[in-house]
């Protein structure tokens, strides 16, 4: 902050210029709050309109929500936790075919699976499936990736070419059966999406986290006061140049003479104004999002984690629930139609129950003393290549040492 003032400058002038100062601090504290909330009420307003719909004002909006790192965290801990979930294809009697699990086994199937889990977030999404391609003799997709958003009005069924155009001159994705399949269609037509209720969090944190920078730009330094009873404006303005060489601190260049107040805050604790109203944000978000705040921030005790991490499982649970229902009513018949050979298949999560290292050393001693084993169990577990079944060598039995005549023992003690 540079402060310069002229020779005529008094200390009333100083005062009024200082006050003036803060009554337009608060003045921009009061106008940066509400007009992002109230850019979202006209927004909102605008995405849910009946006749209308408009979600561009709101996607912009969505775009800032998912800058926020809490945001970013909480969302990257759901949806990891569903990716690195195990699968399976199993026929109409419950068996499984693991050969089939390659054509998964891809890019275009883990980016589907990510962009699939940006639904309860973003509200409707619409993905597409790229041609048929062939690798390595594995058919696949060649991408699946987004339509973008601001492309789609979901209200109507329309893709349009200009974001801003009306829903009669797109196309009509749902009725035109040669593009929808190729489309992947999620969430509910008018559905908003999390993001909505985020942004009454991450606006306000935005807005405290720029207030206490300026906090700390105005009180945080030191102001440096240079005086100087020369009005040679070229010797002034090597004055100015050092003054501002020296720090980014504030500097002013004053006549002798010239008072200048600086009033700081008698309050130790001030930045809990913006300390405490971060993390009530970041609680409120972590809420939204993983229902509960102790799987990302600090746990009072172990009971409380272990609830908090049950209700984590419920949301995961849902999430993968959701893309079960996704890949066997929608992905499964299109790969059918294109010519992949699942037809007759369904997709479902394979739910082993984990065992501690003890827990499966005592199953796998149980299964082998009791049943006959194949060996490709262990070889494909412990990759560890199995020859054969080892032959038992023959007892070696020590040869017995002959009697010994307790009568001459019990004379030979004694004797």
């Amino acid at each position: 902050m540079r402060v310069t003032e002229g020779k005529q400058l008094s200390l009333a002038a100083g005062r009024s210029k200082q006050k003036k100062m803060v009554i337009e601090l608060k003045e921009l504290t009061q106008a940066l709050t509400k007009k992002d909330i109230r850019n979202w009420q006209i927004a909102r307003q605008l995405a849910i309109s009946i006749e209308y719909p408009n979600r561009l004002p709101l996607y912009d909006i969505y775009d800032d929500v998912e800058l926020d790192l809490q945001v970013t965290g909480a969302i990257a801990q759901r949806k990891r936790s569903v990716m690195q979930k195990a699968f399976k294809l199993v026929d109409a009697k419950g068996n499984d075919n693991p050969e089939l699990l390659t054509i998964f086994e891809r890019p275009w199937f883990k980016d589907l699976i990510e962009l699939a889990l940006d639904t309860p977030y973003w509200g409707h999404t619409l993905i597409e499936l790229g041609d048929v391609t062939d690798v390595e003799g594995v058919p696949g997709y060649t991408y699946a990736k987004l339509v973008p958003r601001r492309h789609v009005k979901p209200e109507f069924g329309v893709v349009v070419v200009n974001p801003s155009d009306d829903q009669t001159t797109g196309y009509k994705y749902r009725e035109d059966a040669a593009m929808n399949a190729w489309l992947i269609e999620l969430g509910k037509d008018r559905d908003l999406g999390l993001f909505l209720k985020l942004a009454l969090q991450t606006i306000p944190k935005k807005n405290m986290l720029a207030f206490w920078d300026l906090f700390g730009e105005i009180f945080g330094m030191p102001i440096r006061i240079g005086k100087t009873t020369s009005r040679d404006s070229k010797e002034n303005s090597k004055i100015e140049k050092m003054l501002e060489e020296m720090g980014a601190a504030a500097w002013g260049l004053f006549p002798e003479g010239t008072e200048i107040e600086i009033k700081e805050t008698t309050r130790g604790d001030a930045y809990n104004v913006y300390d405490k109203r971060i993390d009530k944000a970041d609680g409120y978000i972590s809420k939204g999002i993983l229902t509960q705040t102790m799987t990302m921030d600090n746990g009072s005790s172990k009971s409380q984690s272990e609830t908090h991490l049950e209700l984590l499982k419920k949301v995961i649970a849902a999430d993968a629930d959701m893309l079960r229902d996704m890949i066997n009513y929608q992905l499964l018949p299109r790969m059918a139609m294109h010519g992949f050979p699942v037809k007759g298949f369904r997709f479902d999560w394979d739910e082993q129950v984990e065992y501690t290292p003890e827990e499966q050393l005592n199953i796998e001693k149980m299964l082998l003393e009791n049943f006959d084993i194949d060996n490709d169990y262990f070889i494909n577990k412990y990759n560890v290549p199995i020859l054969g079944v080892r032959q038992k060598q023959p007892a070696i039995v020590a040869p017995a040492s002959p009697a010994k005549d307790e009568t001459k023992l019990g004379k030979d003690f004694f004797d």
